[in-house]
């Protein structure tokens, strides 16, 4: 099987909406489900950080929001640039086309190597980071295996597994899903792996800034990718508490598959993997479960997303007034602690979605709105 490019539609930015995007998704409180919302309300970026300061004002900020500078943004594309990377949006012919689907999708992606890789369907393979021989030789296997059937590899250049279906995957096609900013990998001794892969039949990818060094909080990120990338995930020797049943858990959100590799009882690496299994994941002990289980999945059109889950710029019509401040106060009356649905609130005000949903982002970009998988939204913590 061999889908290399076959999801290479879409349409590209030009510079100056790269530029704008980029400006927007690095500016204060504008994540990728506020980046969405914010282009689907004001149809393009542009509009969009024209009016962030009025939003946060209107959300209640003491302080004014910090909005990325054309300069900036020019910057790190000079970055990238010299680094031989560039920055893919969300609808362009190169953008991973199953990240294309799930909710809150990066707007924009760093990437270098081969973009055709990421257009293949993806399987993700995690797991320790102190592996045993036996599981990095299972992993690579695996690799091995699924890589020849057509799939490309995708895990997070980490110790151990992933290392292990990187370099097993270096022929077939493999991506390296960073933490931090592409020029700042880690672990320091997995550099001439990922140059291997850049320089290959590879591909890198990150939604950090260039210069970003990777903290703990940035690795959940990491592994949102690797799970929005691939059509399926395997896990392979996985301890209870581990960023690999993270990555489990995003790809069940996703509603891809999970497979887990069994291991003993004994052994404090397996425990998640075991854990997995009782939950329903696939029994995996040889590429064949992994190939049969992904036959049906790697056919579904993924290349054609829904209209309204991938930001597109567009001439708006006449806007809308802001809410009343008796309005306002219906919608943040309506929530508190516990995360809810828009459409809840929706009814429960009972007005208009574009209100509800302006002043939503108004909160955001004022730092008082927590978002939740699967849409979910409350007040942040200490409102």
């Amino acid at each position: 099987m061999s889908n290399a490019g076959a999801g290479r539609n879409g349409i590209a930015l030009t510079e100056r909406q790269r530029i704008a995007w980029l400006r927007l998704i690095r500016s204060d409180n504008v994540g990728p489900a506020t980046f969405r919302d914010l282009i689907n309300h004001f149809g393009s970026a542009e509009t969009a950080l024209e009016m962030l300061p009025e939003l946060s004002r209107r959300g209640g900020s003491t302080r004014a929001i910090r909005v990325a500078t054309v300069a900036e943004a020019e910057k790190e594309l000079a970055s990238a640039h010299r680094f031989g990377a560039r920055f893919l949006g969300i609808g362009e012919p190169d953008y991973p086309p199953a990240m294309r689907q799930i909710d809150g999708a990066p707007p924009l992606l760093a990437v270098k190597g081969n973009p055709a890789i990421g257009t293949v369907p993806s399987l993700g393979i995690v797991g320790s980071r102190n592996a045993s021989i036996s599981g990095t030789k299972f992993a690579a296997m695996i690799a091995r295996d699924v890589g020849r059937a057509g799939y490309a590899i995708i895990s997070g250049l980490a110790r151990g597994i992933d290392t292990a279906a990187h370099r097993a995957s270096l022929d077939t096609g493999t991506i390296a899903a960073l933490a931090g900013g592409l020029d700042q990998p880690y672990p320091p001794e997995n550099i001439g792996l990922l140059d291997e892969i850049t320089e290959g039949n590879g591909l890198a990818i990150s939604e950090m800034p260039f210069g970003w060094e990777p903290r703990a909080r940035d690795f959940p990120r990491r592994n949102r990718l690797i799970a929005g990338v691939s059509l399926g995930l395997a896990v392979i020797e996985a301890a209870s508490r581990s960023g690999s049943l993270i990555t489990a858990r995003y790809a069940a959100d996703f509603g891809r598959l999970v497979f887990a590799v069994p291991g003993s009882p004994l052994d404090p690496r397996c425990h998640g993997t075991n854990g997995l299994l009782k939950d329903g994941a696939i029994v995996t002990t040889e590429a064949q479960d992994i190939l049969q289980a992904l036959a049906p999945v790697s056919r579904i059109d993924l290349f054609t997303p829904p209209q309204a889950e991938e930001p597109g710029e567009y001439e708006p019509g006449p806007m809308t007034p802001p809410p009343d401040e008796n309005d306002r106060l219906r919608i943040t009356d309506a929530l508190g602690p516990t995360p809810v649905e828009v459409d809840d609130i929706i009814r429960h005000t009972g007005l208009s979605a574009s209100a509800v949903y302006l002043v939503l982002l108004e909160l955001d970009l004022a730092g008082r709105l927590h978002r939740h998988p699967g849409g979910l939204v409350s007040f942040a913590i200490g409102e």
